[in-house]
């Protein structure tokens, strides 16, 4: 499931279920924040803390589980929460600051889910921490944007307040909104600057690009062709 309040609870559920079956494999795909967390060291976001409490739980399931983290999405923070400041205003308009971040796409994450599961044995035990093509500043993936676009996308790194009350108005739930908001924290201090291999590792292929996502979505980005939820 996606990020809500229920999110361990759910968990649960489908972890009793999978061990009443005797299920093969169980994959869980958890964030890239849980590798900074312990005990003794989390993130004020109620997401980041029930992933962690998930992962534990898991670990003493006795399920045959594999981990995996995915940093940022794509189709999150550069897609559904940009898209209609791309496309009205020319702006890559978010609050992270001068941090660097190197989100990934969805549909990478989901093939490399999808070769653990053609052959989850060699895997069993293990954590996979999916990263996107490049680690780079919001400056540098808006000149990406302008390329991909065929005009000047600018980065703004608005206001964190105002921005909340953006997604307050979206009708966003509060868990979300606050889950968000630590993210965007987060960025900000550089702690999404992220670069592993294991995406390229599971699926044999580099990691989709700003260039070629942006491509792929031009519509959205575009006056009269937005397709996308803003």
């Amino acid at each position: 499931m996606s990020v809500s309040a229920a999110y361990l609870e759910a968990t649960v559920n489908v972890a009793a279920v999978a061990r009443h079956h005797g299920v093969e494999a169980f994959v869980n795909m958890s964030q890239m924040t849980v590798t900074q967390m312990s005990v003794t060291e989390t993130t004020g976001s109620p997401q980041h803390k029930l992933h962690w409490l998930v992962e534990q739980a898991l670990a003493w399931s006795g399920l045959p589980v594999v981990t995996v983290r995915p940093t940022v999405f794509l189709e999150g923070f550069f897609l559904r929460l940009a898209a209609a400041g791309v496309r009205d205003r020319d702006e890559l308009a978010l609050p992270l600051g001068d941090g660097k971040t190197s989100p990934v796409s969805a549909v990478d994450v989901a093939r490399a889910v999808s070769a653990v599961l053609d052959d989850p044995a060699p895997h069993i035990g293990r954590v996979y921490n999916l990263t996107g093509f490049e680690s780079a500043d919001l400056a540098h993936h808006a000149r990406v944007f302008s390329e991909a676009l065929g005009r000047t996308i600018r980065y703004r790194d608005v206001p964190l307040s105002g921005w909340i009350d953006g997604l307050r108005g979206l009708g966003l739930p509060t868990h979300v909104v606050d889950h968000l908001a630590v993210m965007a924290e987060l960025h900000a201090q550089g702690r999404y600057d992220r670069m592993t291999d294991d995406l390229s590792k599971l699926t044999g292929e580099t990691p989709t690009s700003m260039y070629d996502f942006v491509k792929a979505h031009a519509a959205d980005f575009t006056r009269g062709e937005a397709t996308a939820p803003g």
